[in-house]
């Protein structure tokens, strides 16, 4: 098994670990099933948007995309898994334009198992609103390629996540959700390949705002 299997293998294992414990926690004894497919942007991040003339670095908003299932107790508690893709994230742009001489393909992808603490106003079943915050912890992967160049690299990366939103339900079945979730690179990997464009870029302490709306399919009870 190579370095870069070894690296994944572990990081798999302890991101493993890690959704077996918080399930474990908050296991719901009769629980509403939530599956939200979200669209939104990230907020903030590395900087995408460069100006040649005096080579200033801004960050530009990223479109994102993803789901998440959620399994909340009749009480307060529950569980959430939560997976979503940038397009484009790390891709350089001038004035809105991409570099010609520049063809980069990339993108982060989010994987996170977390707690969540729920509120539901004007009861669990029909109409009503359920504030929540929620925390947790996964995997962040991180792909460049250069199509002139012909390469590409890649960072696998343990990460955490926290932050809030609400549920608004129109019935027992059907509703949306807004949310708005801090991420956090924490360590990374043995077969971490980004270093090789810049020593500073890699996913260790890596982070970024991400804003979202869904619509929220409720079933179970």
């Amino acid at each position: 098994m190579n370095r870069r299997m070894k690296g994944l293998t572990r990081l798999g294992l302890r991101a493993g670990l890690v959704l077996i414990l918080l399930a474990g926690i908050a296991k719901p004894a009769s629980a509403d099933w939530l599956l939200t497919p979200y669209l939104g942007l990230v907020l903030a991040g590395p900087p995408n948007t460069v100006d040649v003339d005096t080579l200033s670095e801004t960050f530009s908003e990223r479109m994102t995309f993803g789901g998440s299932i959620a399994g909340m107790s009749s009480g307060v508690f529950g569980f959430e898994l939560d997976l979503s893709y940038s397009p484009n994230f790390f891709q350089l742009n001038e004035g809105g334009d991409r570099f010609d001489f520049i063809d980069v393909n990339s993108s982060l992808t989010t994987m996170m198992g977390n707690l969540v603490f729920g509120i539901p106003i004007g009861g669990s079943r029909g109409a009503g609103v359920r504030p929540y915050v929620s925390g947790g912890a996964g995997l962040m992967r991180a792909d460049v390629q250069f199509e002139s160049l012909f390469t590409s690299v890649s960072a696998n990366d343990f990460a955490i996540n926290v932050g809030g939103g609400a549920h608004i339900f129109f019935g027992d079945a059907l509703g949306i959700r807004g949310d708005l979730r801090y991420f956090r690179g924490l360590e990374s990997s043995d077969d971490d390949d980004l270093g090789i464009l810049d020593p500073d870029f890699s996913l260790q302490d890596f982070n970024y705002w991400r804003a979202t709306i869904g619509i929220t399919f409720r079933f179970g009870g």
